[in-house]
C-alpha cells in the first residue's frame, strides 16, 4: 500500500477515536465525567456509583479504543507482529490499570481525585497508541 492511502487510513481510524470521544456521553456509563469537569472541587466524596455497569462501561470502550489502535499500528506498520505484541501489551496495560483504578475507587479519599482522574483517563482515552506509534517507528527505523 502506498504512503498517502495508509495516511488517510490512519486519520480516518484516529476520526473514529475522536468519534468515540465526542459521544462518550451517550455511548458509555460514566458519572465521573461530570465530578471531574468540577464536581470534585465542590464534594468530597465521589458520585453513586454502580460497580457493575462502570466495569462493563469502562472496559468496552477500553477494548474499542484498543481495536481501532491496533488497526491504526497494522496499517502504519504493516506487520502482525507488532499487532499481537501490541494486543499483549494493551492486555496487561488493561489488567494493572482496572485493579489500580478500582483500588481508588475502594479506598476513595478526597486528595486522591488527581490518582483517579489520570488512572481512568488511560482506560478511557487511546493514550497507548500515542506511545506505541513514535516507538515502533523508532524501532523500524533503527532497523534500516
Amino acid at each position: 500500500m502506498g504512503k498517502l492511502p495508509k495516511i488517510g487510513i490512519i486519520l480516518v481510524l484516529f476520526m473514529a477515536l475522536a468519534v468515540v470521544r465526542l459521544f462518550e456521553e451517550s455511548l458509555f456509563y460514566d458519572p465521573l465525567l461530570s465530578y471531574f469537569k468540577g464536581g470534585y472541587l465542590e464534594e468530597n466524596r465521589l458520585p453513586l456509583l454502580e460497580y457493575w455497569k462502570l466495569l462493563g462501561s469502562i472496559s468496552f470502550r477500553f477494548w474499542l479504543n484498543t481495536v481501532i489502535s491496533l488497526v491504526v499500528l497494522y496499517v502504519a506498520f504493516g506487520e502482525i507482529s507488532i499487532v499481537k505484541f501490541s494486543l499483549l501489551f494493551y492486555a496487561l496495560m488493561y489488567i494493572v490499570l482496572l485493579c489500580g483504578y478500582f483500588y481508588i475507587l475502594f479506598h476513595y479519599e478526597s486528595d486522591q481525585y488527581l490518582s483517579l482522574f489520570y488512572v481512568r483517563r488511560f482506560l478511557i482515552q487511546p493514550l497507548l497508541v500515542i506511545l506505541l506509534l513514535p516507538a515502533f517507528y523508532y524501532q523500524s527505523q533503527v532497523k534500516k
